[in-house]
This record gives C-alpha cells, sequence and structure tokens, in this order.
C-alpha cells in the first residue's frame, strides 16, 4: 500500500506541475499538499526537492522520468 501511494503522490506532483521559467534553467514545480511521510520519501530516493520552507516542491530529471513511467502505468491501460 505505501509503494502505491508513493507512486500516486508522485504521478499528481506530475500532473499538477508548472513549467518554472524565471531561474536559469526551466523546471516542473508543484505545490506540496500531500503527507510529509510521503514526500520526505520522495525527497529521500531524490524524485522531487524543495525546502521544508516551501510550499512548492519541484521534479529531478529522474522524478520526472519515473512520473512518465507511471502515467503509462496508471493512466494509458
Amino acid at each position: 500500500m505505501n509503494e502505491n501511494i508513493k507512486d500516486l503522490t508522485l504521478l499528481l506532483l506530475y500532473l499538477t506541475s508548472w513549467n518554472e521559467k524565471d531561474i536559469p534553467e526551466t523546471m516542473k514545480r508543484s505545490w506540496k499538499g500531500y503527507p510529509f511521510e510521503t514526500l520526505d520519501e520522495l525527497t529521500e530516493q531524490d524524485l522531487i526537492r524543495g525546502s521544508n520552507r516551501s510550499k512548492s516542491v519541484y521534479l529531478t530529471e529522474e522524478g520526472i522520468k519515473e512520473a512518465q513511467k507511471l502515467v503509462e502505468k496508471y493512466l494509458k491501460q
């Protein structure tokens, strides 16, 4: 169950993300309104990054790749 929650949280972060362009490189940002334990696990796996003070996170390149695999798994059936 925990793995499914983590997968679906990453998928939701990806699906609700936007491209942030006001910084040196474009990145996908998303609001982090999900359980902190799950966000912490995704951070530990380096799929997302962001400070504890920030209300948003950004997806790493690896996080984007993993989220795109989850799109295929859950949404392209």
